[in-house]
């Protein structure tokens, strides 16, 4: 049992196909899963086939992990990408705000940003969708204060984010979760990026806990997602962390 709705993000195991995910996550006493629009669910029988899967395993969908960047203007993918997550009946989409830091866009392409990002969040709300960057380095979305003002220009409410650490800059992590709380909508983890990003620094073996912690002391409701295990047996260790919760 755990205080967080535990999710699974899909790309975790690329290798492997909806019926194994979906048959380790209900082994592991997993909630929900974040589908991967790179393999897993491509199409809209890709869709309703994981949303069936689910569905018999007593799984929710918690969001469709797409690759789109926003600034593309690519309205063709964009409704594709919205009708396969009403298919599912996921919540949310995961997008990566353009392509470069904040620090680094010029005027011309925060505008492009801020368009596009009107116009997908518009789509979606035909479909009762939120739209959520991916917090990042290399696109618009590697800064609080970036999110802020383009969440502020935007005006539009299914825009929210995710949280996601890069588990060395604790002062950082905390005062973006304290300034973008009531916006994230789910929290992407990995204790294998936890050690990978600590090799060469301090380290901290607690680090992830101790926002989660922060998270619970918040009263957070959305979802903890697990990616980026080594094997299963690391994802079931993973899990059986995160359930201490």
């Amino acid at each position: 049992m755990s205080y967080f709705k535990l999710g699974l993000a899909s790309v975790t195991f690329r290798e492997k196909d909806a019926e194994e995910i979906v048959g380790l996550c209900k082994k592991a006493g997993i909630d929900c899963i974040e589908w991967g629009a790179d393999v897993h669910v491509k199409t809209q029988e890709d869709a309703h086939r994981v949303k069936r899967l689910c569905d018999e395993a007593g799984i929710s969908i918690s969001s469709y992990g797409s690759y789109y960047r926003v600034g593309s203007g690519d309205k063709n993918e964009w409704l594709t990408l919205c009708k396969n997550a009403e298919i599912m009946g996921a919540e949310s989409i995961r997008v990566w705000l353009g392509s470069k830091d904040s620090e680094e866009t010029t005027p011309e392409e925060y505008s492009t940003l801020l368009s596009d990002a009107s116009d997908i969040c518009t789509a979606a709300e035909g479909f009762g969708l939120l739209v959520c960057p991916e917090c990042h380095d290399h696109t618009y979305n590697n800064n609080t204060y970036a999110f802020l003002r383009l969440k502020s220009d935007l005006g539009k409410p299914n825009f929210r984010t995710y949280f996601q650490s890069r588990y060395f800059r604790k002062e950082y992590d905390l005062d973006r979760i304290d300034k973008t709380f009531d916006h994230i909508i789910n929290i992407h983890v990995s204790y294998r990026d936890q050690k990978l990003e600590q090799a060469d620094r301090v380290k901290d073996e607690t680090y992830l806990d101790s926002l989660l912690e922060e998270f619970k002391a918040k009263g957070f409701s959305g979802a903890v997602i697990l990616e980026f295990c080594e094997n299963e047996e690391e994802f079931f260790n993973d899990v059986a962390r995160l359930k201490s919760f």
